[in-house]
């Protein structure tokens, strides 16, 4: 099986015997590759950099089989066959009013004798430097070596010479990218220049400290990216910032008859609707296979996908228009999709700055045409999102998962998790350090078996401040009252980085939030907290109400639906809000149904109501609840 190809490959690591390097070694591999092959040091530093920020990961690949830190590609580990979209459990559209027919897909996976030369460059690397392809793929000094040598073979291929200044490197860059087309080429290379000018240092994950001194006056040769050679994409009908390499792949508006018709629905956002959330999702399916799904008519859509090598854009549908990609129809009627490259069930699977970068950019620019606020209620996982109705949450989707770096991610969108009250405050974001926060996961080979230790934003969640304690229930996800689990997929008695809770109790080292209508907790000790005080906004029930109902959509009430159009039940979730208990309150929406069931557009309608609704951060998913049963209380 292919699956057990990439996690067999995800667990490769590096020698036992090999002796521990000072911390510096990374460092001094830097320089002395840039010497053997003539490539500035601080070329070969930035390149890196935007691939791996210097980590090595263990010698585990990327989610599109890069390894080290200069993200040398090798094809074994670029499949999969499971895209997330085709799990059982999940309706992408979320809307029972037209029931969506199973997915009848067909995508091919790729042929490994046929993948791009993006997806081959450790084969590459290993036939100029005459290292064997085990030790590029495990010892960082190698892999380093290894780009080094792809650099300078770049820059003969253009028929450049040897230069230590680093403008004129520009071209070799944009090919190093293995980008198919001029406009991602020379973003990737814009972006290696932006590094170079910042000069970053860090700790790596392996505990290297590595510097790159900052060069602001550098102003690349950006001719010598003229005999690249690739094709030009079609910018099309796409809506990005310049600063985003972004190509038009249309998904498909097909009627197959009988009433049936695929893949999204027209509308007229911002107009009609406004757009509300950002979701960020992973594919699950490597990029080839992403673009044959997304292009099927029978199939789902979303807005863009996002290429983890080199950060490429692909736009899909018009920002006008809704998509079918988070499992909650009104999440996705004020929504826009991201899917990113990525396979949340192969931890060591790691996401590119590349990608990291252009994701970041395109989300400030969604964030700013929309007027979407920057943070965790407004940009959310796949995993965030409700169901619908207490039917549909054990199957709602839990990408991208406890590996996304939502810390990192946020400070790319100009907005880190940063305390903004006291260590004693009445509400904490939940802010772990990724890189040293590593708790157990289960179930990404086999079910039960440990996965392989890995950074994580997540914080588990218990019923005492013990962590042999049971984790706490989730009454929707198991109806039948089992308890959660560590499993990687299991979102349970989950918080996320980002994520804003109401303190419910502090004892020691442990804090308590609510959570889900009871009391969560999770270690947080002074001397390395996992989260930090904030200042917000938390609603509660309205005095003499015991509880109030908790919504996964926040549909109008009855009265408001004109004739011709069905109306909606509002069903509450299984969980409960109960007096006393207190919620981070989120947006204020009023009640909306997007009636869009034919492929004739002439019958959709956006119908209002005068309830209103609060988004609230209820468990690891949000909720709605009704403003009329509660009672906000401003900090």
């Amino acid at each position: 099986m292919v699956a057990a190809l990439l996690l067999t490959l995800g667990s490769a690591a590096p020698s036992a015997t090999a002796e521990r390097p000072g911390p510096d070694a990374l460092q001094r591999d830097f320089a002395a590759a840039a010497a053997e092959y003539s490539v500035p040091e601080s070329v070969l530093l930035a390149v890196s950099y935007l691939q791996s920020r210097w980590d090595g990961h263990g010698g585990a690949p990327s989610v599109t089989g890069g390894y080290g830190p200069m993200h040398l590609t090798d094809a074994r580990a670029a499949l999969a066959d499971a895209p997330h979209h085709s799990h059982e459990g999940e309706d992408p559209r979320g809307d029972t009013a037209r029931p969506v027919p199973a997915p009848r897909v067909a995508a091919d996976l790729p042929d490994l004798s046929a993948l791009p030369a993006r997806l081959r460059t450790l084969e590459r690397a290993a036939a100029l430097t005459g290292l064997p392809a085990e030790r590029l793929r495990t010892s960082p000094g190698a892999n380093i070596r290894g780009g080094a040598a792809l650099l300078a073979d770049a820059q003969r291929e253009l028929g450049q010479q040897p230069s230590a200044d680093p403008a004129d490197w520009y071209g070799a860059v944009a090919r190093f990218s293995g980008a198919d087309d001029t406009a991602t080429a020379r973003t990737y290379a814009d972006d290696v220049y932006d590094v170079i000018r910042s000069g970053p240092s860090r700790v790596t994950d392996s505990g290297q400290r590595v510097a790159l001194a900052a060069d602001a006056g550098v102003r690349p040769d950006t001719a010598t990216a003229a005999g690249l050679g690739l094709r030009t994409v079609d910018a099309g009908l796409t809506e990005c910032p310049r600063s985003v390499a972004c190509e038009w792949i249309p998904a498909p508006y097909e009627e197959f008859g009988e009433g049936d018709y695929g893949n999204h629905d027209k509308a007229q956002r911002p107009g009609s609707q406004s757009v509300d959330y950002i979701v960020i999702h992973d594919t699950e399916a490597s990029w080839d296979t992403t673009l044959q799904l997304v292009q099927n008519p029978e199939y789902v859509s979303w807005q863009y996908s996002l290429r983890s090598s080199d950060g490429h854009v692909a736009q899909h549908l018009r920002l006008a228009d809704v998509g079918w990609h988070a499992g909650n129809w009104f999440v996705n009627a004020k929504s826009i999709g991201l899917e990113h490259e990525g396979f949340l069930v192969n931890p060591d699977a790691w996401y590119t700055e590349a990608m990291y970068r252009t994701s970041a950019r395109l989300v400030r620019y969604l964030a700013q045409r929309y007027d979407i606020p920057l943070d965790r209620q407004h940009i959310i996982g796949h995993d965030n999102v409700p169901g619908t109705v207490p039917s549909t949450i054990p199957g709602m989707h839990t990408d991208p998962g406890p590996y996304w770096d939502w810390a990192h991610y946020f400070t790319l969108l100009g907005r880190p998790f940063v305390p903004t009250a006291g260590p004693g405050a009445a509400v904490v974001t939940v802010r772990p350090d990724y890189e040293s926060h590593r708790p157990t996961y289960t179930s990404c080979a086999k079910p039960g078996d440990a996965c392989a230790p890995h950074g994580s934003g997540a914080v588990r969640l218990h019923t005492a401040p013990d962590a042999s304690a049971p984790l706490v229930k989730d009454a929707g996800l198991r109806p039948d009252g089992a308890g959660s689990t560590d499993g990687v997929n299991d979102t349970g008695a989950r918080a996320s980085t980002g994520q804003q809770y109401a303190v419910a109790e502090r004892r020691g080292d442990w804090t308590a939030i609510w959570y889900l209508g009871q009391k969560a907790w999770f270690h947080n000790p002074r001397s390395e907290p996992t989260a930090v005080g904030a200042r917000a906004a938390v609603l509660t029930p309205r005095e003499g109400l015991a509880e109030v109902p908790v919504y996964g959509r926040a549909y109008p009430e009855p009265s408001a639906y004109p004739a011709g159009v069905p109306v909606q039940a509002v069903t509450p979730l299984p969980y409960r809000l109960l007096a006393g208990q207190r919620y981070v309150a989120g947006e204020r929406t009023p009640g909306e149904y997007y009636y869009a069931t034919t492929f004739d557009t002439s019958g959709h309608t956006v119908v209002r109501g005068q309830e209103v609704y609060y988004e609230i951060q209820f468990g690891h998913r949000v909720a709605f609840v009704k403003a009329a049963d509660v009672r906000v209380l401003h900090p």
